[in-house]
C-alpha cells in the first residue's frame, strides 16, 4: 500500500492523534518535514493520500515552499488523491481550490465550541454529530471554496471546515493531543499573554482545564472525520 504523505511546517505542530489513528488502521505514513529543509515530492504519484499540519506562517507569506505545495494539492486533487488539511494545511487547501486567506475577525487560541451545518454532505462526514469543542490556534481565516461545503462554524469564524468531495480542510484543530497542547502554551505564552482581553482567546489554566474528558470527545469526533477520508485513499 501507499503511504500517505504527512507535511509538516513547524516541529510543534506534528501530525498528533492522526499518526496514531493511522497506525490503529494498519495505514502507512510517511513525514516530510519542510521545516528541517526536506524537499517537497515533485509527484503525488508515490502516495495514498496528502496531509498538510499547520504553523505559524502565513499563505500569503513570500516562502519558496509555497507554490510547489499549492501545485502538488492542485495535482492530488486533479488525481483523485485525498488530501486533508489541519489549520495551515486547511488554508493551504482553500488557496489551491480557488479561495483566499485573509485575517480573522478575532484570533482564537483555546478550546471553543462550533455548530455543525444542517446538510446532507455533512452529514456524511458527522453523521448525527450537531456540535463539538475543537482546540483552536488560528489568526487568520479561509473562504470556502465554490466547489466546497462548509461543515462547522462559530461565532468568532464562520468557516471553521470545509469538504469537496473527498478532500477535507479544517481551521481548527482536531489532532492536538496533551503533549501538544502543553508545548503550544510554552512556546507561545507570549501570545497568549498579548491576545488575552479577546474573548476566544483562553489562558493557559483554561487551556489545560478538564483534558481527560475533552481530548477523549475529540478523538471521537476525529474518528469520524478522519474515517470517512481514509475511505478514498488511493491504494
Amino acid at each position: 500500500m501507499k503511504p500517505v504523505a504527512i507535511i509538516r511546517f513547524f516541529d510543534i505542530e506534528g501530525p498528533g492523534y492522526f499518526a496514531t489513528f493511522l497506525d490503529n488502521n494498519h495505514i502507512p505514513w510517511q513525514l516530510i518535514r519542510i521545516d528541517e529543509g526536506q524537499a517537497l515530492p515533485s509527484s503525488i504519484a508515490p502516495y495514498s493520500g496528502l496531509v498538510l499540519m499547520g504553523g505559524p506562517m502565513s499563505v500569503n507569506d513570500n516562502l519558496p515552499w509555497i507554490e510547489p505545495l499549492l501545485c502538488l494539492i492542485k495535482q492530488a486533487v486533479a488525481s483523485e488523491v485525498p488530501v486533508l488539511g489541519h489549520c495551515l494545511g486547511g488554508q493551504l487547501m482553500s488557496k489551491a481550490l480557488g479561495g483566499t486567506v485573509e485575517t480573522g475577525l478575532i484570533k482564537e487560541l483555546g478550546w471553543g465550541r462550533v455548530t455543525v451545518t444542517d446538510h446532507p454532505v455533512v452529514q456524511e462526514w458527522l453523521g448525527e454529530i450537531k456540535e463539538f469543542e475543537p482546540f483552536h490556534w488560528h489568526g487568520e481565516t479561509f473562504s470556502i471554496p465554490a466547489s466546497a461545503t462548509r461543515l462547522f462554524s462559530n461565532v468568532y469564524c464562520e468557516n471553521q471546515a470545509f469538504a469537496s468531495g473527498i478532500h477535507l480542510g479544517m481551521q481548527c484543530h482536531v489532532e492536538v493531543t496533551e503533549d501538544m497542547i502543553r508545548k503550544w502554551i510554552e512556546v507561545n505564552a507570549e501570545e497568549i499573554a498579548i491576545n488575552r482581553s479577546s474573548p476566544a482567546v483562553q489562558a493557559a489554566e483554561e487551556m489545560l482545564a478538564d483534558l481527560p474528558s475533552r481530548l477523549p470527545q475529540l478523538k471521537a469526533v476525529a474518528d469520524r472525520l478522519y474515517g470517512k477520508w481514509i475511505s478514498a485513499l488511493k491504494y
